[in-house]
Protein backbone atom coordinates (compact mmCIF):
# COMPACT_ATOMS: atom_id res chain seq x y z
CA UNK A 1 0.00 0.00 0.00
CA UNK A 2 1.24 3.44 -0.69
CA UNK A 3 0.24 6.78 0.90
CA UNK A 4 1.57 9.99 -1.45
CA UNK A 5 2.14 13.57 0.29
CA UNK A 6 1.59 16.64 -2.11
CA UNK A 7 3.99 19.24 -0.69
CA UNK A 8 4.92 23.16 -0.79
CA UNK A 9 8.01 24.28 -0.24
CA UNK A 10 7.52 27.50 1.53
CA UNK A 11 11.01 28.77 0.62
CA UNK A 12 13.55 27.71 -2.16
CA UNK A 13 16.25 25.42 -1.15
CA UNK A 14 19.78 24.66 -2.57
CA UNK A 15 20.18 21.21 -4.39
CA UNK A 16 20.69 18.57 -1.32
CA UNK A 17 18.90 20.46 1.04
CA UNK A 18 16.72 18.11 1.46
CA UNK A 19 17.88 14.18 2.08
CA UNK A 20 17.28 10.82 2.44
CA UNK A 21 17.64 11.15 6.37
CA UNK A 22 15.65 14.59 6.51
CA UNK A 23 12.53 12.07 4.88
CA UNK A 24 13.18 8.86 7.07
CA UNK A 25 13.21 11.56 10.11
CA UNK A 26 10.05 13.00 9.59
CA UNK A 27 8.08 9.63 9.19
CA UNK A 28 10.06 8.47 12.63
CA UNK A 29 8.59 11.21 14.03
CA UNK A 30 5.11 10.99 13.13
CA UNK A 31 5.02 7.73 14.11
CA UNK A 32 5.91 8.58 18.28
CA UNK A 33 2.57 7.65 20.33
CA UNK A 34 1.84 4.63 17.64
CA UNK A 35 2.58 1.25 17.81
CA UNK A 36 4.94 1.84 15.47
CA UNK A 37 7.05 4.09 17.90
CA UNK A 38 10.12 1.85 18.61
CA UNK A 39 10.59 1.00 14.91
CA UNK A 40 13.26 3.16 14.71
CA UNK A 41 15.07 0.81 17.08
CA UNK A 42 13.80 -2.55 16.31
CA UNK A 43 16.20 -4.78 14.51
CA UNK A 44 15.93 -6.16 11.56
CA UNK A 45 13.92 -4.90 8.46
CA UNK A 46 11.92 -1.93 8.59
CA UNK A 47 9.59 -2.80 5.96
CA UNK A 48 8.68 0.38 4.76
CA UNK A 49 10.32 2.52 1.48
CA UNK A 50 10.07 5.82 0.36
CA UNK A 51 10.80 7.91 -3.51
CA UNK A 52 12.79 10.75 -4.38
CA UNK A 53 10.82 14.22 -4.16
CA UNK A 54 9.17 14.60 -7.59
CA UNK A 55 9.00 15.82 -10.06
CA UNK A 56 12.65 17.27 -10.18
CA UNK A 57 14.74 17.37 -7.19
CA UNK A 58 15.22 20.80 -6.46
CA UNK A 59 13.03 22.37 -4.22
CA UNK A 60 11.53 25.98 -5.27
CA UNK A 61 9.56 27.85 -3.55
CA UNK A 62 5.80 27.62 -4.49
CA UNK A 63 6.32 24.47 -6.10
CA UNK A 64 4.48 21.52 -5.91
CA UNK A 65 6.28 18.68 -4.78
CA UNK A 66 4.91 14.72 -4.18
CA UNK A 67 6.39 12.26 -2.24
CA UNK A 68 5.74 8.56 -1.94
CA UNK A 69 5.91 6.32 1.13
CA UNK A 70 5.20 2.37 0.28
CA UNK A 71 5.08 -0.67 2.87
CA UNK A 72 3.53 -3.78 2.47
CA UNK A 73 2.59 -3.40 5.94
CA UNK A 74 -1.08 -1.45 5.62
CA UNK A 75 -1.07 -0.66 8.84
CA UNK A 76 1.88 1.48 9.15
CA UNK A 77 0.36 3.11 5.85
CA UNK A 78 -2.83 3.79 7.59
CA UNK A 79 -1.14 5.15 10.78
CA UNK A 80 0.88 7.69 8.71
CA UNK A 81 -2.48 8.51 6.87
CA UNK A 82 -3.80 9.07 10.64
CA UNK A 83 -1.04 10.92 11.80
CA UNK A 84 -0.45 13.16 9.16
CA UNK A 85 -2.56 16.26 8.90
CA UNK A 86 -3.67 18.39 6.09
CA UNK A 87 -2.03 22.21 5.77
CA UNK A 88 0.29 21.01 8.57
CA UNK A 89 3.96 22.63 8.39
CA UNK A 90 6.60 20.01 7.64
CA UNK A 91 10.19 20.28 7.77
CA UNK A 92 12.13 18.50 5.69
CA UNK A 93 15.72 19.13 7.12
CA UNK A 94 15.80 22.82 7.45
CA UNK A 95 13.30 23.27 4.30
CA UNK A 96 9.48 24.33 5.37
CA UNK A 97 6.87 22.76 3.41
CA UNK A 98 3.31 22.57 3.49
CA UNK A 99 1.00 19.19 3.04
CA UNK A 100 -1.88 19.78 1.16
CA UNK A 101 -3.13 16.52 0.61
CA UNK A 102 -2.98 13.07 1.01
CA UNK A 103 -3.81 10.21 -1.48
CA UNK A 104 -3.91 6.73 -0.01
CA UNK A 105 -3.75 3.85 -3.35
CA UNK A 106 -2.47 0.10 -4.16
CA UNK A 107 -0.47 -0.76 -7.16
CA UNK A 108 -0.62 -4.09 -9.21
CA UNK A 109 2.81 -5.23 -10.42
CA UNK A 110 2.95 -5.55 -14.42
CA UNK A 111 5.75 -7.74 -15.37
CA UNK A 112 8.13 -5.15 -15.02
CA UNK A 113 9.68 -2.38 -12.24
CA UNK A 114 11.33 0.58 -13.00
CA UNK A 115 13.55 1.95 -10.00
CA UNK A 116 13.29 5.72 -8.35
CA UNK A 117 16.02 5.49 -6.59
CA UNK A 118 19.25 3.66 -6.60
CA UNK A 119 19.25 -0.57 -5.86
CA UNK A 120 21.75 -1.05 -3.41
CA UNK A 121 23.58 -4.02 -2.42
CA UNK A 122 26.29 -5.00 0.42
CA UNK A 123 29.53 -6.87 -0.69
CA UNK A 124 32.09 -7.87 2.03
CA UNK A 125 32.82 -4.56 4.12
CA UNK A 126 31.16 -1.76 1.61
CA UNK A 127 28.40 -1.15 -1.45
CA UNK A 128 29.06 -3.45 -4.17
CA UNK A 129 30.05 -1.71 -7.36
CA UNK A 130 29.47 -2.58 -10.45
CA UNK A 131 32.79 -0.30 -11.66
CA UNK A 132 34.92 -2.03 -9.34
CA UNK A 133 33.47 -5.78 -8.85
CA UNK A 134 32.26 -6.38 -11.75
CA UNK A 135 29.95 -9.40 -10.73
CA UNK A 136 26.44 -9.03 -12.59
CA UNK A 137 26.42 -12.43 -11.13
CA UNK A 138 26.77 -11.80 -7.19
CA UNK A 139 24.19 -8.88 -8.00
CA UNK A 140 21.97 -10.92 -9.47
CA UNK A 141 21.87 -13.64 -6.24
CA UNK A 142 22.06 -11.38 -3.70
CA UNK A 143 18.74 -9.11 -4.38
CA UNK A 144 17.12 -12.53 -4.78
CA UNK A 145 18.47 -13.20 -1.86
CA UNK A 146 17.91 -10.19 0.50
CA UNK A 147 14.38 -10.40 -1.58
CA UNK A 148 13.55 -13.99 -0.21
CA UNK A 149 14.50 -12.99 3.13
CA UNK A 150 12.85 -10.03 3.87
CA UNK A 151 9.60 -11.84 2.18
CA UNK A 152 9.70 -14.79 4.99
CA UNK A 153 10.60 -12.35 7.64
CA UNK A 154 7.56 -10.42 7.00
CA UNK A 155 5.33 -13.52 6.21
CA UNK A 156 6.58 -16.07 8.46
CA UNK A 157 6.38 -18.92 6.25
CA UNK A 158 9.00 -20.30 3.87
CA UNK A 159 8.97 -19.24 0.36
CA UNK A 160 10.73 -20.73 -2.51
CA UNK A 161 11.58 -18.75 -6.07
CA UNK A 162 12.51 -20.80 -8.60
CA UNK A 163 15.03 -19.02 -11.26
CA UNK A 164 16.23 -15.63 -11.01
CA UNK A 165 14.49 -12.28 -9.54
CA UNK A 166 14.13 -10.68 -12.27
CA UNK A 167 14.66 -12.10 -15.77
CA UNK A 168 15.99 -8.91 -17.70
CA UNK A 169 17.62 -6.15 -17.04
CA UNK A 170 17.77 -2.57 -18.74
CA UNK A 171 20.04 -0.28 -16.70
CA UNK A 172 20.67 3.52 -17.47
CA UNK A 173 23.97 3.53 -18.69
CA UNK A 174 25.95 6.02 -16.81
CA UNK A 175 29.11 8.31 -18.09
CA UNK A 176 31.53 5.55 -19.93
CA UNK A 177 28.88 2.87 -19.17
CA UNK A 178 29.46 2.09 -16.20
CA UNK A 179 26.27 1.73 -14.04
CA UNK A 180 27.10 2.61 -10.85
CA UNK A 181 25.40 5.99 -9.33
CA UNK A 182 27.11 7.71 -6.00
CA UNK A 183 24.59 9.27 -2.86
CA UNK A 184 26.01 11.05 0.19
CA UNK A 185 24.20 9.63 3.40
CA UNK A 186 25.26 10.03 6.90
CA UNK A 187 25.82 7.14 9.47
CA UNK A 188 26.29 7.65 13.02
CA UNK A 189 26.95 11.16 12.10
CA UNK A 190 30.06 10.12 9.71
CA UNK A 191 29.26 11.17 6.16
CA UNK A 192 29.69 8.55 3.78
CA UNK A 193 29.06 7.48 -0.11
CA UNK A 194 26.17 4.75 -1.10
CA UNK A 195 26.56 3.26 -4.49
CA UNK A 196 23.57 1.97 -5.94
CA UNK A 197 22.28 1.49 -9.52
CA UNK A 198 19.50 2.61 -11.32
CA UNK A 199 17.04 0.08 -14.08
CA UNK A 200 14.55 1.22 -16.51
CA UNK A 201 13.02 -1.81 -16.28
CA UNK A 202 13.22 -4.75 -14.00
CA UNK A 203 11.47 -7.50 -15.79
CA UNK A 204 9.95 -10.76 -13.95
CA UNK A 205 7.90 -14.06 -14.69
CA UNK A 206 4.44 -13.02 -12.63
CA UNK A 207 2.14 -15.85 -12.12
CA UNK A 208 -0.76 -16.49 -9.51
CA UNK A 209 2.43 -18.35 -7.23
CA UNK A 210 4.64 -15.37 -6.84
CA UNK A 211 1.97 -12.49 -7.74
CA UNK A 212 2.01 -11.37 -3.76
CA UNK A 213 5.60 -11.75 -3.24
CA UNK A 214 6.19 -9.28 -6.28
CA UNK A 215 3.54 -7.02 -4.89
CA UNK A 216 5.92 -7.55 -1.64
CA UNK A 217 8.68 -6.77 -3.40
CA UNK A 218 7.08 -3.16 -5.07
CA UNK A 219 6.17 -2.04 -1.30
CA UNK A 220 9.30 -2.83 0.61
CA UNK A 221 11.89 -2.09 -2.14
CA UNK A 222 14.56 -3.97 -4.02
CA UNK A 223 18.12 -4.45 -2.39
CA UNK A 224 19.23 -2.71 0.70
CA UNK A 225 18.55 0.25 3.10
CA UNK A 226 14.68 0.37 1.88
CA UNK A 227 13.95 2.56 4.95
CA UNK A 228 16.63 4.96 3.73
CA UNK A 229 14.60 5.63 0.81
CA UNK A 230 16.58 3.49 -1.74
CA UNK A 231 15.52 0.94 -4.10
CA UNK A 232 12.51 2.21 -4.38
CA UNK A 233 10.47 0.97 -7.34
CA UNK A 234 7.14 1.37 -9.22
CA UNK A 235 5.64 -1.39 -11.88
CA UNK A 236 5.81 -0.46 -15.35
CA UNK A 237 2.16 0.91 -16.86
CA UNK A 238 0.95 -0.15 -13.10
CA UNK A 239 -2.75 1.03 -12.48
CA UNK A 240 -3.45 3.39 -9.16
CA UNK A 241 -6.39 2.21 -7.13
CA UNK A 242 -7.35 4.99 -5.17
CA UNK A 243 -9.11 5.04 -2.01
CA UNK A 244 -11.91 7.26 -1.96
CA UNK A 245 -11.61 8.62 1.19
CA UNK A 246 -8.43 10.34 0.72
CA UNK A 247 -7.35 13.85 1.89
Amino acid sequence: MRLMLTLVPEVSAAPGSVTKHHVQAMIYSHLQGTPYEELHDRPGFKFFNFSNLFPRLDVQAGEVKHLIISSPDEGFVETLYEKLTPAERLYLGKVPFRLTGLKRFRLRPTGAFITDTPVVIRYRNRFFSFYKDRDVNYFLNTIKENAIEKYTSFTGEPFELKGPLFTRLVPYKRKKGWLDVYVRVTFNGRSKTVVGSLWKRLEFRLDNQNKEFYTFIMETGVGALNSLGFGFVNPVRGRWKVDPENR
